[in-house]
């Protein structure tokens, strides 16, 4: 219990500095292999936790959205797409077990109900909400009742929509995160500011979760104080999938955790103080 606890501390506590997710989502293109080198990139780049996403086919899509014509490498239908980007319960059993194996934390976007219940058995941190869910009014009662630290991502909602999910879920185990659902986002449409607003507006922790290409924008959001970073990471931007190219690679998510750790160091306190190592230069330079 205790270990639980200290866990949701880090996830939904502002104390502590930054906690980054490594987005995996549908980037391991249905391999599992390419999932554990993906936990591994994330786990030796520091990463907090990891995060997948599970979907009951028949259920999120109609027959006749899984019936359309789509080229992939699964097939030449929506539904060839959608099924084989899911993971089953061999590949999720050695994720959790890979998971622990290297010591970070992972859990999952639920698009339905029975995907939290397969996900619960795992006993996972946390559970996210992505920002196309975020009107699934009971979906959000779903993974209100597990009792986890929730996060919910704002992407392509209104405002009233927000405020919304919110009434349902609570702001007490809960984190907002500002999010853009284009893939990559523009600069002009990244909107950093509304991290200021959502801090105002709601008495939880804020988050961010960038689709933007580099990483400067996430490093800016969390000098502003959102206490959770979440990107899309991949090996290689140039493998086949839709987010691949709103992406870290290896190199990218390595700066992108290595400035955000600096972040706490070089926002200081606030207090003006004449540092040891300015007193020789002062003798040196100042007029008596």
């Amino acid at each position: 219990m205790r270990k639980t606890v200290k866990i949701a501390n880090k996830i939904i506590g502002d104390n502590y500095p930054c906690f980054i997710i490594a987005e995996i989502g549908i980037n391991h293109n249905g391999s599992i292999n390419t999932a554990k080198k993906l936990i591994k990139m994330a786990h030796d780049n520091g990463c907090d936790a990891v995060k997948f996403q599970k979907r009951t086919v028949d259920i999120v899509y109609t027959k006749e959205e899984l019936q359309k014509e789509r080229e992939s490498i699964f097939g030449t239908t929506n539904g060839d797409l959608k099924r084989g980007l899911e993971f089953s319960k061999k590949e999720y059993d050695e994720i959790d077990k890979y998971c622990k194996q290297l010591g970070i934390l992972w859990f999952a976007s639920c698009w339905d109900e029975n995907s939290v219940d397969f996900i619960e058995q795992y006993d996972v941190c946390a559970h996210k909400i992505a920002s196309a869910c975020l009107t699934d009014w009971n979906l959000l009662k779903k993974v209100k009742a597990t009792n986890k630290p929730i996060l919910i991502s704002t992407g392509m909602s209104t405002q009233e929509e927000i405020d919304k999910a919110v009434e349902i879920l609570g702001e007490d185990n809960l984190v907002i995160f500002h999010c853009t659902s284009t893939y990559p986002t523009s600069n002009n449409e990244i909107n950093l500011n509304y991290i200021k607003t959502l801090r105002q507006k709601y008495s939880c922790p804020i988050g961010f979760s960038g689709h933007e290409r580099g990483i400067m924008p996430s490093t800016v959001a969390a000098s502003m104080g959102a206490n959770s970073i979440e990107r899309h990471i991949t090996l290689d931007r140039t493998m086949w999938g839709s987010d691949q190219s709103a992406s870290l690679e290896p190199q990218g998510l390595a700066k992108l955790v290595r400035d955000i750790r600096e972040l706490k160091d070089i926002m200081g306190d606030g207090i003006k103080r004449v540092y040891e190592s300015e007193i020789p230069i002062k003798k040196k330079l100042r007029r008596k």
